[in-house]
């Protein structure tokens, strides 16, 4: 069958990994998160006390900047520099610098041209913040996801609970907020919706529901595919 490549962008919180892990299950595709990856280059730069106004200590954690993923026991997992960092990457401590890293022009380059380079054959959901305006451009779907700020935060709380961290609803809110703010407004890749992106609000809506929307968008697309390559 005619493969695609669906990029799916969105705010914080919005279940985007979440819904994309899914979504790349039903198909059988490929999924990446493109979120753990700045994540991941964001705990690095944090492990090294890089400065982020100092170009060359920037370019020279970028050097030795290594992502992988690995699958563990149906998980996919996030590894840095070979060590398995998923855990630590979803902490406070990084969400609170992550859009700071993610703004800077060199990172986005480097993480850019990696993602390119894991979707080139398509049969791939990538979730981020760009995919569908810079990193796929030409995606046959893509999908910008929104919700409230209050569900959001409510969300992420429920999300850090899971992993045993305990962080009032009111840093959450401010968090995201601030992070909405810097990702909208930053002058590398912010986060806008692509024209010929489907807006999904999550707000009211069931986990299962908006998996299901996406993937029956997706089947249409991709037998319109097949459709295309047998003419």
């Amino acid at each position: 069958m005619g493969k695609i490549v669906i990029a799916i962008d969105g705010f914080s919180g919005c279940g985007k990994s979440s819904t994309a892990k899914l979504v790349a299950k039903s198909l059988n595709y490929t999924y990446i998160d493109s979120g753990a990856m700045y994540r991941a280059a964001t705990l690095h730069f944090l492990q090294r006390n890089i400065s982020l106004s100092n170009p060359k200590e920037v370019q020279a954690g970028l050097d030795s900047l290594k992502i992988s993923f690995h699958t563990h026991h149906g998980n996919q997992e996030t590894c840095l520099n070979g060590i398995n960092v998923e855990e630590e990457i979803r902490t406070m401590k990084v969400s609170e610098k992550v859009s700071e890293v993610s703004k800077l022009k060199a990172v986005r380059e480097e993480l850019v041209a990696q993602q390119q380079a894991l979707g080139k054959h398509k049969g791939v959901v990538m979730d981020g913040r760009d995919i569908g305006t810079v990193v796929f451009p030409d995606a046959e779907l893509k999908i910008f996801m929104t919700a409230d700020l209050e569900v959001r935060a409510a969300r992420r709380q429920k999300e850090l609970l899971e992993r045993g961290q305990m962080v009032p609803l009111e840093e959450i809110s401010r968090n995201l907020a601030e992070r909405d703010h810097m990702d909208s407004t930053r002058k590398e890749s912010p986060l806008v919706k692509a024209l010929d992106a489907f807006e999904l609000d999550t707000s009211h809506l069931h986990f299962d529901d908006q998996v299901k929307i996406i993937v029956d968008m997706a089947n249409e697309k991709i037998l319109l595919n097949t459709k295309e390559a047998w003419k």
